[in-house]
């Protein structure tokens, strides 16, 4: 209406207002609402001098970790990038940091809590920084299936194994109970230990890698591997499917990897003449059957560098991965395997605002988001964390 003025009033808080990041808390909503302070706007064009003189202004006390997975705009900040175990490893590697800001996921920044000295603290730049994999293996179902496997008569042959993407309980929960953890490169070390230990592995959270491990570079067969799920009565499966079972394997996944499909690499080949499909081993199996090339974070990233020129890849990966590689490498054709863009939503909520925030209150003397995992957990974890560094 003519001559009538309008102006945006923040509604105030009712049981059903959504809270704003950086606006308010909740302390029965996720983790991550609780920002003291004012989040910097993501529109502020000072940012990157901003976290170039915050992170000067505290030098050697702080060390930065960035995923693979990170966007460029945190990414151009980190001291040491790589996969989440390389990470947790360079934060252990460096004692004299006071402070650690781990730009990736809430279990790597619990790993890296477990491996560095008591005196140094772990900082995740925003807690709803998750990962919808670890979360998939809660701790109270896992003891649950143990529990099914004992009153089976069946838990001493099995030997548990966890893939680093877990929680810090679930680490616990195996070395507590004799296992290894492991990571996407030396999944087969660490199966092909535990199947010298027993007769049966229970595989946690990603039942891609550990059925791709177990059928595509052991052997196995697919009627070897179940499929435990702990939304059902005594994980869907039957007595006899479970003593017979040598794969115990755990419903989880990985939100990102498990979007390619063997259409994707069906479409790929049919545009792209003569293209190399590079994949993951957290993809579906027949996703992997159908690659030229399976590997790791790590292993993906050796094959480009070592990939001639003028040669074509799609890769089965997170996108800010396999959009830096092509940039890193213009004499070749990088792609993304499947024609729909896909972030890890959760890893891309560390934003330049929130490592800007993060180190600026390190900055005025405050210490944010600290990760701390407790002391029987951290050693229980420690015990099959160091059975992995041990492994042959």
């Amino acid at each position: 209406m003519a001559g009538v003025t309008s102006t945006w009033t923040e509604p105030s808080n009712t049981p059903l207002t959504l809270l704003l990041l950086g606006k308010g808390t909740d302390p029965a909503s996720e983790r991550g609402v609780d920002c003291p302070g004012d989040l910097p706007a993501p529109s502020d064009p000072d940012l990157v001098a901003r976290a170039t003189a915050a992170k000067a202004a505290l030098g050697d006390r702080v060390f930065v970790l960035g995923h693979h997975y990170q966007r460029d705009e945190v990414i151009q900040f980190a001291d040491v990038t790589g996969d989440s175990f390389k990470l947790a490893q360079q934060a252990a590697a460096r004692p004299d940091a006071e402070f650690i800001v781990f730009c990736g996921v809430h279990f790597m920044a619990e790993s890296a809590d477990i491996l560095t000295q008591p005196s140094q603290r772990v900082i995740l730049p925003d807690l709803a920084a998750g990962c919808s994999m670890a979360d998939m293996a809660v701790l109270g179902q896992v003891e649950t299936a143990w529990e099914h496997f004992q009153d089976l008569g069946i838990v001493d042959q099995i030997v548990p194994v966890t893939y680093m993407n877990s929680s810090a309980d679930i680490k616990g929960f195996v070395g507590r109970n004799s296992g290894v953890v492991c990571t996407s490169s030396n999944a087969k070390r660490a199966l092909d230990w535990s199947f010298e230990q027993g007769s049966k592995v229970f595989f946690l959270p990603d039942q891609h890698l550990g059925r791709n491990t177990a059928v595509l570079e052991m052997g196995f067969e697919l009627d070897d591997c179940v499929l435990y799920d702990p939304h059902k009565p005594n994980g869907g499966l039957t007595d006899e499917q479970l003593i017979n079972a040598r794969m115990i394997l755990w419903r989880g996944h990985c939100s990102v990897h498990g979007r390619f499909t063997i259409d994707s690499v069906r479409e790929v080949r049919e545009r792209v003449p003569g293209v190399n499909v590079l994949v993951h081993p957290e993809c579906r199996h027949e996703v992997v059957r159908a690659a030229d090339q399976v590997g790791s974070t790590e292993y993906i990233i050796r094959a480009l560098d070592a990939a001639p020129a003028g040669s074509a890849w799609a890769v089965g990966t997170e996108l800010n991965l396999v959009r830096r590689l092509a940039l890193a490498h213009p004499d070749k054709q990088v792609m993304f395997l499947d024609r729909t863009v896909c972030y890890c939503s959760t890893m891309n909520r560390i934003d330049l605002p929130h490592l800007v925030w993060t180190l600026e209150e390190l900055v005025a003397g405050r210490v944010p988001n600290v990760i701390t995992v407790d002391e029987k957990t951290a050693h229980d974890a420690r015990i099959a964390l160091d059975q992995m560094l041990a492994l042959p």
